[in-house]
Formats: C-alpha cells, structure tokens, sequence
C-alpha cells in the first residue's frame, strides 16, 4: 500500500509547527533519530500528521500538525524529544527556524 505523503487532516482549526533547517554534512544517526521521532509524536496526544522534505543541499522544511498549542509544548518537553533537540543542534544542523502557526483556513486540489 502506498502512503500519501499529504497528512490526513481535520477540519480547520489545527496548529502547525513549521521546523525549516539547513542539515551540516554529518549523519551520524539523524535518519534512525529522525525516524524514531516521528514514531514517538504519532504516539502523543494532539498529534494529527506530518509532512517533511528536503532537498539536495540539505535544507529541509518539516511540518508537524497539532490538535492545540499544549498538545506543541508536551510534545517539545518529551523527554526523548529533549534529547534529541540537543543533538541537532551540536550535530545535525547548520541553522532552524522553528515556527508555530494556528491554521484557520485550509485548501486544496485532489
């Protein structure tokens, strides 16, 4: 079965958190972590989807979809996810912007 790789979303309105990055040349795990970290939000309550791309020079854009802003900040105070922060930002990335957006309006193509 193939996946979409557009979330599955609810109705308008939901949150987002917008983590735009520019990756540094080492991998050094990120796959295995960044895979584990999409597991652990699926399991968290509030989640609702994620959609991520990146790009040959290693800037990428993932956007994580959330019921309300607490649903954001237990998913940014997880423990694991603490861990893995951290990790970025003396290991896998250059530079991020983090941004958090309330969708009100949504539409599309199908």
């Amino acid at each position: 079965m193939t996946q979409s790789r557009f979330a599955p979303l609810p109705e308008v309105p939901y949150y987002a958190v917008v983590f735009s990055s520019l990756r540094t040349t080492s991998d050094d795990g990120y796959d295995t972590i960044s895979a584990r970290m999409i597991e652990l939000a699926q399991k968290q309550s509030g989640f609702l989807g994620a959609e991520s791309a990146r790009d040959v020079s290693g800037f990428g854009i993932t956007v994580s979809y959330w019921k309300d802003e607490e649903s954001i900040r237990n998913w940014k105070s997880h423990a694991e996810h603490r861990i893995a922060q951290e990790t970025g930002k003396t290991r896998w990335y250059e530079h991020y912007i983090t941004r958090v957006c309330k969708v009100e309006r949504s539409y599309s193509l199908k």
